[in-house]
């Protein structure tokens, strides 16, 4: 059934009011919250790449604060084992067997803080958990229940000794953005309140953690013109086309896509996907599944060049209001 109107004012009251908490611990970063906060509900992943000390791990925190969940965080190191990231089959002499100890992915919010530094193989252990829900463990799958988000960071500056993520695990990754250096008004608020050291820590839950679930199930029921996803298919084709790109966007980056723009599109309270929530979502959406050629790379062509020129060039559709 697609959604109401009605519906839809009652899903942007809520989605404001779950962004407004978060703000209280990230001063001047609402639009990367809003970013962070539709990939929650749009059940993806969030891939953070910023120096240290602009607020990531707040984010997490006060993420999974604001909707009662429970949450951990994983420094990713070069000796980190998966099994650290997982769990471990622990014998126990008085019963005789094997009881399972979870590890730390068993939590509704996971920040996994630094996963570049992390052994491809310790990498390799969140493929599963973060497509499927689940992690296997002397072959038995396990769920992680929901709602269930990992929010990896990486520093863009210290890249010695570090694996690069390949790009099926970026793939993986709902979203890709940084939150950046707050602006001059937002300095010196935090500055003015440095007393409070644990800003995300006062941060109050609105809602249980058993609501995101059903607001998920009524953004999957928005309305897509066919339209909007014939332009979301063109794009995708013009990234794998374009002369300088040697990896486009997958068929799994496209339901991506439209996945984020149903939640995106509901939280502006309408009904429906435009053509503008397709551009707004481009870059946090594409810029981690397009991957430029090596000698594109050399002549200095960046990956937002690219998309800047797509989006020139393919023609934006003319859909009627719903």
């Amino acid at each position: 059934m697609p959604v109401t109107q009605e519906q839809a004012y009652r899903f942007q009251a809520t989605f404001d009011g779950l962004c407004a908490n978060i703000n209280a611990a990230i001063l001047g970063k609402d639009h990367v919250v809003r970013l962070a906060l539709t990939c929650l509900l749009s059940e993806g992943h969030l891939l953070l790449e910023d120096c240290p000390g602009t607020g990531k791990t707040s984010l997490a925190r006060a993420l999974a604060n604001t909707i009662a969940g429970t949450q951990a965080r994983i420094q990713f190191t070069p000796d980190l084992l998966p099994s650290d990231v997982t769990g471990v089959q622990v014998f126990d002499q008085n019963t005789g067997q094997f009881d399972f100890h979870p590890g730390p992915i068993f939590h509704s919010i996971v920040l996994a803080d630094e996963i570049n530094r992390a052994s491809p193989k310790t990498q390799s252990a969140l493929l599963e958990v973060m497509e499927e829900g689940r992690v296997t463990v002397d072959g038995k799958p396990r769920e992680v229940g929901k709602p269930f988000m990992v929010i990896a960071t990486q520093n863009p500056i210290e890249q010695g000794g570090t694996y690069p993520l390949p790009e099926a695990q970026l793939d993986r990754f709902l979203m890709k953005t940084s939150l950046g250096y707050p602006d001059h008004e937002a300095m010196v608020a935090l500055m003015q309140d440095a007393a409070r050291r644990d800003r995300a820590g006062h941060v109050q839950a609105v809602m249980p953690a058993a609501n995101i679930a059903p607001l998920s199930r009524l953004a999957d029921h928005m309305t897509v013109r066919p339209e909007v996803l014939g332009y979301v298919s063109e794009l995708a084709t013009a990234t794998r086309q374009h002369p300088h790109v040697k990896l486009g966007v997958s068929a799994r980056g496209c339901l991506a896509y439209v996945r984020c723009a149903k939640t995106w599109a509901i939280s502006q309270g309408r009904t429906s996907v435009t053509p503008d929530d397709i551009r707004t979502l481009a870059k946090p959406i594409l810029s981690h599944r397009v991957l430029v050629n090596d000698e594109a790379v050399f002549d200095g062509v960046t990956v937002d060049a690219v998309l800047r020129e797509i989006f020139t060039q393919v023609p934006v559709p003319l859909v009627r209001a719903a």
